[in-house]
């Protein structure tokens, strides 16, 4: 990776995201080792979690490494205590900090001061992880990603942030349909047309739903209203309605396009009741995967893979 850090998909090139994906699925057929058995990493969340907590919990378990969980209310970031002195009191402790925050600033503020990677596993710019996992499932489906496209439905928020990213670097084409005053990250949306330009690959932003996801390989949807927006939802319900994912709108894309949604879902908002149920949903699969995209960066950010995967039972 060109950094210590795993902050945004953007420190990673196309050659490292080929890695991750490759040893991901070594990882996966692999079960579990002792790569990182001498590791240790904090977990340390500014917001409750379901998946993010478990699937980092069981990959260092299952790289035979340990795992430290660092609650909101023990440390209270920012507040209880400076990120700048977690930072440097955790680097001396563990041999990585994976953070989740509501600021993108805190997570770089960490990466700064700490002397051990930090990872982000989820901010309001980035959901870098997720994105790891969502290129690995869509891999697993269709057997590529070079030429997939794929559309997302909604609002332009840190998975929308991340995904263009990875598509752009992974050579598919992206098209996301927003509302106006809801689009992607202007920077971010400018470096993914960057690393489009470098793989040839289209970007394609609009308003309307039906003209994203026409003829697409990957319909991807998420929350109108995400965590730290609960004040926002019943305004963002009135402009989102239009962007429902229903059996309607999936019809127009390819008859084989699979549905996708990071969880968790509001059903009957985002996405219609049981569609992601429904035998064109892989959502499942993409929660399983996040184990196994994460346990290919730990592996890759903490010298686990250093000798061939083989060497390690």
């Amino acid at each position: 990776m060109k950094t210590k850090d795993f902050l945004s998909v953007a420190d990673l090139d196309s050659d490292d995201l080929n890695a991750l994906m490759n040893n991901a699925i070594e990882l996966k057929a692999a079960g579990w080792s002792s790569l990182l058995s001498e590791k240790a990493i904090a977990l340390l969340f500014e917001k409750p979690s379901n998946r993010t907590r478990v699937s980092f919990e069981m990959a260092m378990r299952q790289l035979g490494g340990h795992c430290i969980y660092l609650s909101p209310d023990e440390v209270r970031l920012g507040k209880r205590e400076s990120a700048p002195d977690v930072a440097q009191v955790l680097s001396r402790y563990v041999n990585a900090i994976v953070a989740r925050t509501f600021s993108h600033d805190t997570i770089e503020l960490l990466a700064e001061y700490a002397n051990v990677p930090v990872i982000n596993a989820l901010s309001d710019l980035e959901h870098p992880c997720q994105a790891l996992a969502d290129l690995l499932t869509i891999y697993e489906k269709k057997a590529i990603l070079e030429g997939i496209t794929l559309a997302y439905v909604g609002d332009g928020n840190n998975c929308a942030n991340s995904l263009v990213l990875a598509a752009s670097l992974a050579g598919m084409n992206f098209r996301i349909a927003s509302p106006s005053g809801y689009e992607i990250d202007d920077k971010t949306l400018r470096l993914a047309h960057d690393f489009a330009a470098d793989t040839r690959t289209e970007i394609f932003c609009t308003d309307d739903p039906r003209e994203a996801v026409r003829g697409a390989d990957v319909v991807y949807t998420d929350v109108w209203t995400s965590m730290g927006q609960e004040e926002e939802a019943e305004a963002r319900r009135k402009v989102f309605g239009p962007y429902q994912v229903n059996s309607e709108l999936l019809s127009l894309a390819r008859g084989y396009a699979i549905l996708m949604h990071p969880l968790p879902a509001h059903h009957g908002e985002e996405v219609a009741e049981n569609i992601i149920y429904s035998p064109q949903s892989v959502v499942f699969d993409q929660a399983e995967n996040r184990l196994y995209a994460q346990k290919a960066l730990l592996a890759d950010m903490l010298g686990g893979l250093e000798f061939p995967l083989a060497n390690y039972p």
